[in-house]
């Protein structure tokens, strides 16, 4: 039985239903990636669970209205994405930039098909594979938060250096990964840090 639950419009039929052991693999099997996937928007790992433990009990709520020809998978991502979305903005209010990051989030999850969870691995195995003090000049800048002017500093070197190193670093990331990467770098390392672009 467990097999049929691999069958989009089969597993929305028993949701529909109500069939909690449906339900169960569902859980089972998306409640992982959703999690890692929802850590990328709050950068939070407790506000990511609660983020998808709420779509979950969403899910089971409003069964009666999955749509068996839309993909649950699409469901569910499309519900993390909202409930970050609601969250955000109760919490502050949304300046320029914030609406364009959440503008690319958007575009990001309509137009991406494939797991967003394997990109995102996928692409921090290719940061990891970059030259050592290129993934080092591109980590504190992407991930840290330092301003070009600080890694300058930090680590005694000129600014143009610091620049040449992120740019060979995108250039790598690009080939490696095509169009994607953009959209997921902004999805992944926020507006904050895209500023020093």
């Amino acid at each position: 039985m467990k097999l049929r639950y691999t069958n989009n419009g089969f597993l929305s039929d028993q949701l529909r239903r109500g069939n909690a052991k449906a339900y169960d693999y569902l859980m089972e099997t998306y409640y992982r990636q959703l999690c890692v996937y929802a850590c990328t928007l709050t950068k939070c790992k407790v506000q990511a669970e609660d983020i998808v433990q709420n779509v979950f009990v969403s899910v089971w709520l409003h069964r009666r209205k999955i749509n068996p020809d839309y993909s649950i998978k699409s469901l569910l991502y499309k519900s993390v994405y909202n409930e970050f979305v609601d969250q955000y903005r109760k919490n502050r209010p949304v300046i320029y930039l914030e609406k364009k990051y959440l503008e690319v989030l958007d575009s990001v999850i309509e137009k991406e098909q494939h797991d967003l969870g394997e990109i995102i691995a996928q692409l921090n195995i290719e940061i990891d594979r970059l030259p050592p003090k290129c993934k080092r000049i591109f980590v504190l800048n992407k991930k840290e938060g330092l301003t070009h002017t600080e890694i300058s500093e930090y680590l005694d070197i000129s600014i143009k250096t610091v620049e040449g190193h992120i740019t060979r670093a995108f250039k790598i990331l690009s080939k490696k990964l095509g169009a994607h990467i953009e959209p997921i770098l902004f999805l992944i390392f926020g507006y904050r840090n895209q500023i020093a672009f």
